[in-house]
């Protein structure tokens, strides 16, 4: 036998748990303030590409009119596109008719009452052209067309000669 006294279950001091309570509290507060600082850099993150996403949604350019301008075969010919933004109807040309050397192509818009209107010649050979233009001058226009006129265009204030080479409706594009 040993000579060293027997200690009872009723007699041992109970465990410590306060430390327990202490570390865990600590890793708590420890994970809380990880989770606090990455919900606020995730935040600061998320408004800095809106604000990125809202500053390259300005320069896009928004288009307010569209028309697609239709040969006699109903095929599409010319692409027409008003933003507002940039005052200019763009002119894209989706086949390849060739105006003839002593020819020009000039844009027509067609109100719904009234004479048509002259919005320019459209430069020869050039796939995308570009005429000035505002958003006053298509309001109550219904069609545009595209007429072959002699080198330079018609004159102001005088009508095209028909039949138009291209015609299409002038649609406003909800924003």
């Amino acid at each position: 036998m040993t000579d060293t006294p027997a200690t009872s279950p009723a007699n041992t001091p109970p465990p410590c748990t306060a430390t327990g309570w202490r570390i865990a509290t600590i890793v708590c507060l420890i994970a809380l303030a990880i989770a606090a600082t990455t919900a606020m850099s995730m935040f600061q993150q998320f408004k800095a590409q809106m604000e990125h996403l809202q500053a390259k949604m300005k320069n896009l350019p928004q288009i307010k009119y569209v028309s697609v301008l239709v040969d006699d075969k109903n095929a599409p010919a010319q692409l027409i596109t008003f933003d507002p933004l940039d005052n200019f109807v763009q002119i894209q040309r989706v086949n390849d008719i060739k105006e003839g050397p002593n020819d020009s192509m000039q844009l027509w818009a067609i109100p719904t009452a009234g004479k048509p209107r002259s919005l320019g010649v459209v430069a020869p050979q050039i796939k995308t052209a570009q005429l000035p233009a505002t958003s006053k001058m298509l309001a109550d226009i219904t069609q545009l067309a595209i007429s072959v006129e002699n080198k330079g265009g018609v004159e102001t204030g005088k009508e095209p000669r028909l039949p138009y080479l291209f015609k299409g409706a002038l649609i406003q594009k909800a924003m």
